[in-house]
């Protein structure tokens, strides 16, 4: 079986131990021959590279691994490029949330003005980082977890029209499938999902079994009489088990599909402005949780010297969602994956240059996404606005436009008012001197 050379950007993330458990599990799916870590921040990645060191030495035979904070090092002749990367890091993602709120609109991380916030400041190291991989390995495959992924997306298809081996992807919507994996006693897996929208911003419509029967009923059912949990919820903080149980009261107000979690930031921002804590964010529980736990089990698998034992927990879906992505595009398996692609016709009634998120057959030449057709109204309304919301965001980022950064703040459903939109967007400017382009 043949062997890859994959390298992984965001070397020093906290999602990155779990990958690399996740590729050691997988290895004889996905086999590699080299694995490099790439990071801007040496410190940061230091003791996540020497943890991957002794877990290679003990999981993964053979395998030629290092880390990096040089480009050449990194990216040249590689097979696959796994991109996770957060530009600003959590302290900005504490501004995205905390100023929004304290403003009085909400404050999230990929949504609304915080979200517009992230994107603004992710393009110009999205492309760079997309120029320095085809610089020394023009033909390797990029799959990209980059939020926010829709406002990604969007910049890179305007930057690179003709790279087709760059596909943006999110976990979410597998979070999804294998949390209703553990509400029916199911295997997720074999699942066959029908979904439409964009990113963090969509709907099941169906989910059909491997016999063909449609689950979308039954899951609504028990959802509306027992509630919702990720699949996860023993290992999840306490802010994600509140995303998951307000499932439930989007199902009462909108019972056509199954939503995206991430959809109760636009059908309900008043409530959740007035039930979060613009002291404490997801960021702080993040820093306070995620972040110090993962650094500290590395840099104990380095005094021990051993992974063996190691209390190290991660999440499933994220890591191994790009792994068998990766692995079908390798051996051409023809798995259905929900990606982010242009629409062309997909959903017959939005725009053609939309990038959607829509499932997909994934083959050794890409996605070759599935058609959904026309939609209702309501969804339709809800996506075109949230899609002109995003193209005029990257219209301010690249036209260096406070009109255009404007229009896309008032377009947006956590804000809608313009005089609000305004002091959103000048307190975020303030706040992210240096990372955006000055906007006139």
């Amino acid at each position: 079986m043949k062997k890859f050379n994959l390298t992984i950007v965001g070397g020093g993330s906290t999602w990155t131990p779990g990958l690399l458990q996740s590729l050691c599990k997988m290895k004889d799916r996905f086999p590699l021959k080299k694995l490099v870590l790439y990071d801007i921040d040496e410190e940061r990645q230091k003791p996540i590279g020497e943890f991957a060191k002794i877990l290679f030495s003990e999981e993964y035979e053979g395998l030629e691994f290092s880390y990096t904070t040089k480009v050449e090092e990194a990216y040249k002749d590689v097979d696959f490029v796994f991109i996770q990367m957060r530009t600003g890091g959590l302290k900005m993602r504490e501004k995205d949330e905390k100023i929004p709120l304290s403003l009085g609109v909400l404050g999230q991380e990929t949504c609304g003005p915080g979200g517009f916030a992230y994107g603004m400041r992710s393009i110009k190291d999205m492309v760079n980082t997309i120029n320095d991989i085809r610089k020394y390995s023009k033909d390797a495959w990029i799959l990209n977890y980059t939020n926010p992924a829709a406002i990604v997306a969007e910049a890179l298809r305007r930057i690179f029209p003709d790279d087709k081996r760059i596909l943006n992807i999110c976990d979410q919507p597998v979070n999804l499938l294998r949390s209703y994996g553990r509400l029916l006693n199911m295997n997720p897996n074999e699942f066959e999902p029908v979904y439409f929208g964009l990113n963090h911003f969509g709907w099941f419509t169906h989910l059909y079994d491997k016999n063909g029967n449609d689950l979308v009923p039954k899951i609504k059912e028990i959802i509306l009489e027992t509630g919702f949990k990720p699949v996860d919820a023993e290992q999840r903080d306490k802010s994600w088990l509140d995303t998951y149980a307000i499932v439930r009261d989007m199902l009462v107000d909108f019972p056509d599909y199954l939503p995206n979690t991430y959809l109760q930031y636009y059908y309900y921002p008043d409530y959740k402005v007035a039930h979060l804590n613009p002291n404490y964010t997801r960021a702080n529980e993040v820093m306070d949780g995620r972040e110090k736990r993962v650094f500290e089990e590395c840099r104990k698998v380095v005094e021990k010297g051993t992974s063996k034992g190691s209390s190290l927990v991660h999440n499933d879906a994220h890591s191994e969602y790009i792994i068998e992505l990766a692995e079908s595009i390798a051996f051409n398996k023809h798995k259905i994956f929900i990606v982010i692609v242009e629409n062309n016709g997909i959903i017959s009634n939005i725009p053609d240059d939309a990038m959607v998120e829509v499932a997909a057959v994934v083959t050794s030449n890409g996605p070759r996404p599935l058609a959904v057709g026309k939609i209702p109204t309501f969804y339709k309304g809800l996506i075109e606005n949230q899609l002109a919301y995003e193209k005029l965001t990257v219209d301010a980022y690249f036209e260096g436009s406070y009109q255009k950064a404007l229009q896309a703040l008032t377009l947006n459903r956590t804000i809608v008012s313009a005089k609000k939109a305004r002091e959103v967007l000048d307190a975020l400017i303030e706040a992210n001197k240096g990372y955006w382009p000055e906007l006139k």
